[in-house]
């Protein structure tokens, strides 16, 4: 589990991964009243425990609104 606190647009290239999964989303506010959004991801049909949680990422509003202007820009979503 993590809380990103940064993300960092790199330029480059990449490939598609050949594993599919499931993944939920949920919000909760913490003691400071800060909002918090959390990624589950879990494993895939193929894994020796199918479905166990896998990865846990949490963003904060800085992180959160980082990873937007990625997606924003990188897919040309509409306000």
């Amino acid at each position: 589990m993590a809380l990103v606190t940064f993300i960092e647009l790199k330029a480059g290239t990449g490939k598609i991964q050949p594993t599919n999964l499931t993944a939920q989303a949920k919000v909760f506010t913490v003691e400071s009243g800060a909002l918090i959004v959390q990624l589950d991801s879990y494993g895939s049909a193929d894994r020796e425990i199918p479905s166990k949680q896998s990865q846990t990422l949490q963003f904060g509003e800085e992180a959160a609104h980082q990873l937007y202007r990625i997606l924003k820009d990188t897919y040309k979503f509409q306000d």
